[in-house]
C-alpha cells in the first residue's frame, strides 16, 4: 500500500485468477498500480484469500468479493477525509471489481482490465453505483475479451471509455506501455481537480 500525505483518493487493484497463478505481483497489476500512483493516488494491491501469505482458501468468487470490500475499507481508513475509493481489476480481478461495483459499493471510479466477458460465468453489471470515470481496456488479440463481446459490453455500460490495445493479448506482453497510458488517463480523472497525465 502507498498513501501520499494528505491523500483523499485511492485505488484498490485486484489481481487475476488465483487458480492460474494470479497474485498481486502480476506485471499488469503492478503496471496499473504504478500508473495510479503517478497521479498521486493512494494505491493498494492485495492477494486474494489463500494466495501468498493471505489466510483462507479459494472460495469460487464468493469470499473473494469480501476480500475486495475488506481492501476498500482498509484503504479508506488510511486516507484523509473526505475519502473516495476507486476499483481496478485485471481478468478475474476485473470480474470481482465489477461484481462489487454492481452490488452497490459506492465507488469513485472503475477500471476493468481484460475483463473475462466471453467466459460463461461473467455477470454483465449495471454499475449504477459508480460516480466517476469508467474504463474498459483489453488487447486486440484477447481470447477472453474479444472485440464482439466488448461491443456488447459498450451497450451495457454506455458511459465507459472502451480502449483496445492493438497487438496485445490477455496478458499484455506487448502492451504494457499502452496499458499504463490508458490507466494513467483514467486515474487522472479521479482527482478532484483536472490535471495533465504524467
Amino acid at each position: 500500500m502507498a498513501v501520499p500525505s494528505g491523500g483523499t483518493v485511492g485505488v484498490v487493484v485486484c489481481h487475476p485468477h488465483p487458480r492460474y497463478g494470479g497474485d498481486m505481483d502480476s506485471p499488469v497489476v503492478v503496471t496499473a498500480a504504478r500508473a495510479c500512483a503517478r497521479q498521486d493516488l493512494a494505491t493498494l494491491r492485495f492477494n486474494f484469500r489463500g494466495v501468498g501469505a493471505s489466510e483462507g482458501a479459494w472460495d469460487e468468487g464468493r469470499g473473494e468479493r469480501i476480500d475486495v470490500r475488506s481492501a476498500i475499507a482498509h484503504l479508506h481508513s488510511s486516507l484523509a477525509r473526505p475519502a473516495r475509493i476507486a476499483l481496478a481489476g485485471y481478468s478475474f480481478g476485473a470480474a470481482m471489481a465489477a461484481a462489487v461495483a454492481a452490488s452497490g459499493e459506492p465507488l469513485a471510479g472503475l477500471a476493468l482490465i481484460a475483463p473475462p466477458i466471453s467466459v460463461p460465468s461473467w455477470e454483465h453489471p449495471s454499475l449504477l453505483s459508480i460516480d466517476g470515470p469508467l474504463l474498459v481496456v483489453a488487447g486486440s488479440h484477447d481470447a477472453y475479451c474479444p472485440r464482439e463481446a466488448l461491443a456488447t459490453l459498450a451497450t451495457t455500460i454506455p458511459a465507459a471509455t472502451i480502449t483496445v490495445i492493438d497487438g496485445a493479448d490477455h496478458f499484455f506482453f506487448a502492451g504494457l506501455p499502452a496499458l499504463d497510458a490508458a490507466v494513467a488517463a483514467w486515474a487522472a480523472k479521479l482527482m478532484p481537480e483536472s490535471r495533465p497525465v504524467a
